[in-house]
């Protein structure tokens, strides 16, 4: 069983989630909580109002009732766990926490998601909180959802939220032609590696370039015989037409070249036992630079395997291609 927070955070700003609404945000600002770095402290930091703090940290309630903030997010999807982050809160975090979801179509303002129409479920119910601790609960998420609302209880701060889970597009998107079926926002997933000493193996198919050489995927130098590799879930069975593979940022650690291989396994997946089938040869690779490779093959697959040798970083990979019919 993979560890939910293995899962792509969903509700994270890099893909467009955002903090659309909170009944108060006296001491800290609602949209920290996406934020894609981990909360930090500054010491000795005040503001007009109190203590700087890296969250969301609403007011001292002095009459009945909680206080709460409604998420969109970026990627569509089936929540697995959450984890809600009390980092550096320690006397002023909220004592328990629920979670309320809905999906929605489009995306609607503050003044739709805060009205009664709004068909909320719950997702979290009522869970005790610790402060300054990652809070993670596994939730037991069976459909889609676009929004959620994070409800405290009575008061407090919270440095982050995240929201792993399976993503789920718009069917649409795949009906338009060629798009690149490893990317995370379709429902791509990098499902193993070999090693990800430096760099997180999903940072491979995160939209965009790369901001820096921490934000791609890199291994440990090696010191014995073999190589490095890492294994791609497209996020549907697919026919690829090319490949680009980017080295953005990796300029004395680019591996000195690389190969791809594919599978196809519709009825479920096991690397050791798949017939790879090569899709571009191996290929010496520059540091620092945007690769594109042609693929001529009919065949269609579900899993490609990106090889390096012998090691080192690739900030990106994108796999174009059209849904297999």
């Amino acid at each position: 069983m993979t560890d939910f927070t293995d899962l792509p955070d969903l509700a994270g700003e890099r893909f467009g989630g955002a903090v659309i609404a909170a009944n108060d945000e006296f001491f800290a600002p609602k949209d920290a909580l996406v934020k894609p770095n981990a909360p930090e402290w500054r010491e000795g930091v005040y503001t007009e109002r109190g203590k700087w703090m890296d969250g969301w940290e609403t007011r001292r309630r002095r009459s009945p009732g909680h206080d709460w903030a409604i998420v969109r997010l970026g990627m569509p999807g089936v929540v697995r766990g959450v984890v809600i982050d009390t980092s550096f809160f320690t006397g002023n975090y909220p004592e328990r926490a629920s979670l309320d979801a809905c999906a929605l179509d489009g995306t609607p303002g503050a003044e739709v998601l805060t009205t009664q129409d709004v068909g909320w479920e719950p997702l979290l119910g009522m869970s005790r909180l610790h402060g300054n601790a990652r809070n993670a609960f596994e939730v037991d998420g069976d459909r889609r959802i676009t929004h959620l609302r994070l409800n405290i209880f009575p008061d407090g701060g919270v440095a982050r939220l995240r929201v792993h889970g399976d993503v789920v597009p718009d069917e649409r998107v795949f009906a338009r032609g060629e798009v690149d079926l490893a990317a995370m926002e379709l429902g791509g997933f990098v499902v193993s590696c070999s090693d990800m000493h430096y760099g997180h193996r999903q940072n491979l198919i995160l939209p965009g370039r790369s901001t820096h050489m921490g934000d791609g995927w890199e291994t440990k130098r090696r010191r014995g015989p073999g190589h490095d590799w890492s294994i791609v879930r497209l996020a549907r069975r697919g026919v690829l037409s090319r490949v680009e593979l980017d080295t953005d940022h990796f300029k004395g650690n680019a591996p000195g070249s690389c190969m791809l291989e594919s599978c196809d396994a519709p009825e479920g997946f096991d690397a050791e036992r798949a017939t790879w089938r090569p899709l571009v040869p191996a290929t010496p690779l520059e540091p620092h630079a945007r690769h594109t490779f042609d693929v001529d093959s009919a065949e269609p697959a579900t899993h490609v395997r990106l090889n390096i040798y012998p090691d080192g970083g690739v900030a990106r990979l994108r796999l174009f291609g059209t849904v297999a019919q």
